[in-house]
Parts: C-alpha cells; structure tokens; sequence
C-alpha cells in the first residue's frame, strides 16, 4: 500500500459521457490533471457504465501510462458469476478490459446480508486470497453496504482482509438505515484501513438546498464538495476517498483542496452540523444515483432520474420538476407507474429504499 500517493481517489463510476458512450478525450485530460496533481488511485468496476468503465481506464490510463504510476483497483460483483468456476474466467476479462496484468486492490463488491452467501457458496474469496499468491491481485478487500454486525460476520470469517470500503458522508453519519459511522467503527475494530465511497452522496452535498449552500457560503470560500470530502477524509484510519468525477471542474477543484489536505476545523465542522439539521427536515429520497436498479429492471424504468425530480419537487416546489419528470420518462420509454413491483431492484439497492413505494408515491404525485 505504500505506493498510494495522497487520499483522494478517481472513481469511475460516473465518467464524462457523450450520450451513451464515455467521453474519452475529455477523460484523457482528468487522468492526466489528477497524476500531474501527484495522485494515483483510480477506483473501477466491472459493471461501471455498462462495462465501459474499465474499457475507459485502459484507453485513458494504462495503455498511455507505466503501471508503476497508478493504483489499479477492480471489484468482483456477484451479478455476473453463478459458480466458482466462473470467477477466474470473469477475473482474466477484467484484466483484459483494463489492459493490465494485475490489480492493486480486487475487492468482493457491495457486500451484506443478500449476497454474502452466494460469494460463500462459490468460495469467491479464497479464490481471491489465490489470486493475490500468485502475484494478480496485490490486496484483497470488500465494498460494503450493510450493518456494523454483517461487517463483524465478514471481517471474523475472514481476517485476512485488508481493506474495507464503506459508503460514508455526513448526511449519512448516524443515518439508522446507513450507519455510516458505526460501520466506519467496526472496520477500525478489526484494524482494517478504510476506503471512502459516495463522500457527496451521488452529488447531493454539492446541490444544496439553498440555506444550506448559504451556510458553507458564510465561511468565505470553499465548495461544498470540499467540506464533505475534507469531512470523509479527516477520520482516523481513512485511507482513501473516492470522487466520482465526471468533469474536468470537478476535477481541478477536488484536486485543490486534496492536494495539501487538511481536516475540517470547529468552524467548519459546526457548519457541517447546520446543514445536515436542514437536509433532515427535507424527507428527501436518499439515492445516490448509482443505477444499479435499473440494469435489470424488465420496463426499464429511469429509477434514480425519477428520484432526482421528486427530490427537485421538495426543494423547489415549482412546475419545472413535473416537467423534467415527462422528459424522464419519455427518455425511458416507461413510467413509474409501469413498475410491476418485481422487486429486482431493492435487491440489489445499496440504499436499501423501498423502491416500489417510491415509485408509487412518484406515480401518484406526477401522473395525476
């Protein structure tokens, strides 16, 4: 792990797009403004984009950059293996894609309750463990997104983990059904080095809320994704934290305050506090858009896009959120009230909402 330089990380789960299709020319300049700021972690994984997330780090990274420049890390995801059997086939397309010959950190993906059977059932991690002795995976480590007490099963089963990634922010921090923090805790308990995912929750602790937006606006500089990465990374044992950037002003701006990090002072952190009072009394829907639902959604249904304007509807209250929710859906070809209430997509919701009421309730307040 001592190749890692500085914590902020390159998450490339929501990458610049031109449409359908990942803009690589503007992702060429963010790989290289990030190494050129003295960074080097970059965060993928195989499902990312519909698979073009690892496609882009090889055309955008490793076929233009020596590998000793760059921490490479990938995930095993439990969607595209049934056997164990199918794991070391999935692994060698991964490298593939990726256009290396090893991976820095290979973690099991978004670990808990629903899945961690099957990853046991077909021996994923100690196919992982196998990996790593015989030189493809340099770390092995999990995603996780569950409670403290699924993180200490895990950890307990299997100690030789070496590093814990966890979904954790301050809108999140003592959230009942997140539990940011006490997850955070337990991963400490047992020792494991931390891994920071979702710091601004999808984008929404940079949308602010207006009086919210105000009060980090009454500190006299600073963007609101400083103070929630800065907030992330001020924690003990915080090894890294990962941005989704998906411009290159997201990028220039995060690698500012990143480059000579420093953690958040009383000042700040009581400012922290007073926006997340004022996003408790929103009742927003806690997505952070990260559209695993909708992959096998069978009306194929713009899930998180139909969240962000009932959320936009609670903040503005205006007649554009109806409207956008029209553009949505007919984007989508489908509605929220074509959900078929199959279920496939709170299965698989790191959020763990309950999706189809949402939608429901989405239904209800625009298809009147």
């Amino acid at each position: 792990m001592d190749k890692i330089k500085r914590n902020l990380g390159f998450g490339c789960m929501r990458l610049p797009m031109i449409g359908e299709e990942v803009d690589i020319e503007q992702t060429k300049k963010m790989v290289d403004h990030f190494l050129e700021a003295g960074f080097n972690y970059f965060d993928t994984a195989h499902g990312y984009i519909d698979g073009k997330s690892e496609l882009a780090i090889r055309e955008c990274l490793t076929c233009r950059y020596p590998r000793d420049r760059y921490i490479l890390t990938n995930k095993l995801s439990g969607n595209f293996f049934e056997r164990e059997e199918d794991i070391r086939p999935l692994f060698e397309s991964q490298l593939a894609a990726c256009g290396v010959d090893y991976f820095d950190f290979y973690l099991m993906h978004a670990q808990g309750a629903r899945n961690y059977g099957h990853y046991k059932a077909c021996r994923a991690y100690e196919t992982a463990f196998a990996l790593k002795r015989e030189g493809k995976v340099r770390h092995v480590g999990i995603s996780f997104h569950d409670s403290p007490e699924m993180l200490d099963r895990i950890l307990t089963d299997y100690p030789e983990i070496e590093a814990v990634q966890i979904q954790f922010n301050y809108l999140d921090f003592d959230d009942p059904a997140v539990q940011s923090h006490a997850v955070y805790e337990m991963a400490r308990r047992h020792g494991k080095p931390v891994i920071i995912m979702e710091p601004v929750k999808g984008g929404r602790l940079v949308n602010l809320p207006d009086e919210a937006a105000a009060e980090f606006a009454s500190l006299g500089g600073g963007s609101p994704a400083s103070y929630a990465i800065r907030f992330a990374a001020g924690f003990e044992g915080v090894m890294m934290v990962l941005s989704g950037m998906s411009d290159m002003a997201q990028m220039t701006d995060n690698c500012s305050f990143m480059a000579d990090f420093k953690p958040l002072d009383e000042t700040e952190r009581a400012a922290v506090d007073r926006v997340q009072a004022i996003f408790k009394t929103k009742n927003f829907i806690p997505c952070t858009a990260c559209r695993y639902c909708t992959a096998g959604c069978p009306m194929g249904i713009a899930i998180p896009d139909i969240f962000a304007t009932v959320n936009a509807k609670k903040l503005h209250r205006d007649w554009n959120s109806s409207y956008y929710y029209n553009i949505v859906c007919d984007k989508a070809g489908s509605r929220a009230s074509d959900c078929v209430r199959c279920g496939q997509c709170e299965a698989v919701c790191p959020q763990h909402l309950e999706i189809r009421e949402l939608l429901a309730a989405a239904a209800e307040e625009f298809e009147k």
